[in-house]
């Protein structure tokens, strides 16, 4: 019978690879997340079952995990927000879990990063280190893997944000140019899994899984750019210190309203400090090299969809501002010139009482849509609710003014690009 493997964390950006590198070996996978129907998008070929793992009690993971022979840990979160809480998913978690597999032969194979330490500048790193401790310190079996930065075909994060710095047009926006980073290839993360969940590594393993060599943050920009197929920049500017804390704690604002931006305070400094780790713990566990940073980019060839993606990925947070200004600005507008707006409707038959129903009616939609687009969990609605009134507003506008269509400043025309942005957004909300 084959070994049931439970990967906690499924359809993440590592957690996905491994599932598909575990059934290819020959496992009995189930995928453990938040959301059944995310999971079934990312591997239909596998069950799923809806944990929130931060929040799951001891008793939960018992009745979960009741027939599991290895448990891969992939989840994990980059800060503190409104949908994560770093310690219930780095450390509480794992503490429900060791007490609830107390006891069993359980082999529990746990996914941390390069750098963890309870010494280290950012609660993520902590936080890691605080769940690797409470599982080194358990009677389970267990393996730590700490990767470095993961270079996948897929992208999210910190991937993601990579590709997009390295699409960026015409100017290198330089930061952190002495900070040196090393890479993993995915392929190499999920076989190094994929051994420890076999058997093939001594037990109670820990180990930093990486490439040997490092680089610039520079020159990986530009190791990404050209592996896009793009042409040199034109120039390069050093961002200013400032500049770079103030995205920091831009980025820190949204991820209180649900955004996962991979420019928070939490990533920069991780940036700024480096990531390295120390690939002869690899080594020593009688394992080959993981391969460069150039062979990982070789291996996988860039095309069109990465050249789309890496020029579009800033599109969504400029899509999401100009749309939250256009719709609260529009609100607003509508409360200072309300008597004037009262006397575009009265002049064309509609009523004091009625005229001022509507124009209140569209204050309070356009500023409630203004401010939904902001939250993530609303944006997808707020973005529907964007072009139903639009197409209201058109529709309206034909039947009591159509005579505004043929105003020289265009004021109805321009709802129609807004509609063309709404649903552009709408189309590259998904996160993964």
């Amino acid at each position: 019978m084959n070994k049931k493997v439970y990967v906690l964390g499924g359809y993440g950006l590592i957690g996905s690879a491994c599932i598909h590198r575990l059934v290819s070996a020959g496992f009995d996978v189930t995928g453990v997340g938040r959301s059944l129907e995310k999971g079934r998008r990312s591997n239909d070929q596998v069950k799923w079952h809806a944990v929130d793992i931060g929040t799951a009690s001891a008793a939960e993971w018992k009745e979960r995990l009741r027939d599991a022979d290895i448990i891969v840990n992939a989840a994990g979160a980059l800060q503190d927000g409104a949908r994560d809480d770093l310690n219930a998913i780095h450390v509480n978690s794992i503490e429900n879990i060791t007490q609830a597999l107390a006891g069993t032969a359980v082999t529990f194979i746990q996914v941390s990063a390069a750098g963890a330490s309870e010494q280290a500048s950012t609660e993520f790193m902590r936080s890691k280190a605080r769940g690797d401790n409470v599982l080194m310190n358990s009677q389970l079996n267990w393996h730590v893997l700490r990767p470095t930065l993961v270079i996948s075909r897929d992208a999210y994060g910190g991937t993601a944000l990579l590709r997009a710095a390295a699409a960026f047009p015409l100017v290198n926006i330089q930061i952190f140019p002495d900070a040196q980073i090393q890479t993993v290839s995915i392929d190499d993360l999920t076989r190094a899994i994929t051994k420890a969940a076999t058997g093939l590594l001594p037990q109670n393993t820990i180990a930093d899984i990486t490439e040997e060599e490092s680089q610039g943050f520079d020159e990986l920009k530009m190791e990404f750019r050209s592996w896009l197929g793009l042409k040199p920049w034109c120039v390069t500017l050093p961002a200013p210190s400032w500049s770079i804390k103030l995205i920091g704690l831009i980025a820190d604002m949204f991820g209180q309203l649900g955004w996962r931006s991979p420019l928070r305070t939490t990533a920069l400094e991780t940036l700024k400090s480096g990531i390295c780790g120390n690939a002869q713990t690899w080594k020593m566990t009688g394992n080959q090299n993981c391969r460069s940073m150039k062979e990982t980019m070789a291996s996988m060839p860039a095309t069109i969809q990465e050249r789309w993606f890496a020029k579009l990925y800033l599109g969504l947070p400029l899509a999401i501002t100009v749309l939250a200004i256009f719709w609260l600005a529009s609100g607003i507008i509508g409360i200072v010139s309300f008597p004037t707006a009262q006397d575009v409707l009265t002049k064309r038959g509609i009523s004091d009482d009625l005229a001022q129903l509507l124009i209140l009616s569209g204050i309070i939609a356009d500023i409630t849509l203004g401010a939904a687009v902001l939250v993530r969990k609303l944006s997808r609605l707020a973005c529907i609710g964007m072009i139903t009134i639009s197409a209201a507003y058109i529709i309206a506008s034909l039947l009591t003014a159509p005579d505004l269509w043929l105003d020289p400043l265009g004021p109805m025309i321009k709802v129609i690009p807004s509609i063309v942005l709404t649903v552009f957004t709408i189309s590259i909300l998904e996160e993964r």
